[in-house]
């Protein structure tokens, strides 16, 4: 009995791993083995980036809170402890959304906890 290769399925997976190559320079785009290289380190790194994104976000609002909190007389890790101590349940995200856009009512919320 001959052998039988399912291309259907293999011609998929070649396709599949040509396309996310789509834009590469030079063989990186069209030879299937330096595609499938250049394709995992590229979702490596996509992954790790995702990671650091949220890193940088958290940094950034806390960099805004720490500035609307020293413009209103404290500093970060004080108005941080308050708000915890206080029960005061506002994540760092709208903490810092309202010390950007909205700084009357961050000014409300550092007097509600002084």
């Amino acid at each position: 009995m001959p052998r039988s290769v399912n291309s259907v399925a293999s011609r998929r997976r070649r396709k599949k791993i040509l396309k996310a190559a789509k834009g590469y320079f030079g063989r990186r785009k069209n030879v299937l083995t330096v595609a499938k290289n250049a394709v995992d380190k590229a979702m490596g790194y996509a992954y790790v980036g995702r990671k650091l994104k949220k890193r940088a976000y958290r940094q950034l609002w806390i960099a805004r809170i720490n500035a609307g909190a020293r413009q209103n007389g404290t500093t970060y890790s004080r108005l941080m402890h308050k708000l915890s101590t206080g029960k005061v349940d506002l994540n760092r995200k709208a903490l810092a959304d309202l010390a950007l856009n909205h700084p009357d009512a961050f000014k409300a919320v550092v007097n509600s906890v002084k």
